[in-house]
């Protein structure tokens, strides 16, 4: 048990001595989880549960260290406990990350979100920040927490539980928050009866707003491969014709217009999605899709859209959300005025 103590207690010092390796470490493992999740599930789902047991076992930290110290007689450095602590939240966070980059649609509001994943996992990897700035900060130390739990239960319960984008959304808020309950107790004033069901009406309004802002958090396990506006499509081979992203306003009521996509999802997983059509960003028309994971090149489906409003030139926009309101992709096309022929 000493030598495991004293192994343990070098790597420590190794990695603190070189911290740059423990960020190449994580951003290696963050993107060799990505590729493991696209090439074979069944491993991607052990390093999900691994993770998700990780922060179990920091949610159990001082009661684990006593039973240690009682049962083997080893006091387990507060040292130790920060560091791993810190490797948790980047590998965490560097897991998470290539899955929100892969899906982000850059020119939307997911771009915050996404952006703020990178500069939390650059503070978990920079110790002057994390230690000196983060740390200390008890509040702000919990938020951060939070976040990255979050965020890798957005990758993780699609993939490990075939659950919903908006199934997916609503469990990542609620574990997060109750798993936050031992740290932000701590925030408010011991021996009051009702510190605990203030920290529980905090949570709920901090979950009730951040639903409100869902349309800004990518879909991680939901990514679009492919997505034409045609005139036809080819049912046999199920392919799009030519695509189409200026036509006149005569020709959009006479054929109407097909919109194929393909969303690639985890195996198992069946999601509802619909195609939402804007006219100078007012919804005009939403249609239901159902698709189902585990295709190489994504589960390909179309909508065939033939009721335009009679004055529907303008700036024309197909987006294809989830139940939750969480965009996927999306296309543009133009509607000019319809060519008048003048008779010879």
């Amino acid at each position: 048990m000493k030598s495991l103590k004293r192994l343990l207690l070098q790597l420590v010092e190794q990695l603190q001595r070189y911290p740059g390796l423990m960020a190449v470490l994580a951003f290696t493992s963050g993107i060799a989880s990505y590729i493991l999740v696209e090439r074979k599930e069944s491993l991607a789902q052990f390093i999900a549960v691994f993770l998700l047991l990780s922060w179990l076992w920091l949610l159990s930290d001082n009661w684990l260290r006593k039973r240690i110290e009682q049962r083997f007689g080893v006091a387990i450095p507060p040292t130790l406990v920060r560091f791993t602590l810190q490797m948790v939240h980047q590998e965490s966070l560097f897991f998470a990350l290539p899955f929100f980059l892969a899906v982000t649609s850059w020119n939307h509001g997911q771009a915050a979100f996404t952006a703020l994943i990178m500069l939390c996992a650059l503070i978990s990897l920079i110790d002057p920040l994390y230690y000196k700035k983060l740390a200390p900060r008890r509040t702000l130390f919990v938020v951060f927490h939070a976040f990255a739990l979050f965020v890798v239960l957005l990758v993780i319960l699609p993939t490990l539980f075939q659950l919903t984008t908006s199934q997916s959304l609503g469990a990542a808020l609620a574990i997060a928050g109750v798993l936050s309950l031992p740290s932000l107790s701590t925030l408010m004033p011991t021996g009051h009866w009702w510190r605990f069901p203030l920290v529980i009406l905090l949570l709920a309004v901090l979950s009730a707003g951040l639903w409100q802002l869902r349309s800004f958090v990518p879909p991680a396990a939901l990514r679009l491969t492919a997505i034409t506006l045609s005139h036809e499509i080819d049912y046999a081979q199920r392919k799009p014709g030519p695509s189409i992203h200026r036509l006149d306003a005569a020709a959009l009521h006479q054929q109407g217009l097909f919109s194929f996509t393909a969303v690639k999802a985890p195996r198992g997983l069946n999601e509802k999605i619909y195609h939402v059509w804007l006219q100078n960003g007012k919804e005009v028309d939403r249609i239901v899709l159902d698709i189902t994971g585990g295709r190489e090149q994504g589960y390909r489906a179309w909508t065939h859209k033939q009721n335009f409003p009679a004055n529907a030139e303008g700036k024309w926009q197909v987006q294809v959300v989830t139940e939750s309101e969480q965009l996927i992709g999306l296309t543009r096309f133009t509607v000019t005025p319809a060519v008048i022929t003048q008779p010879q």
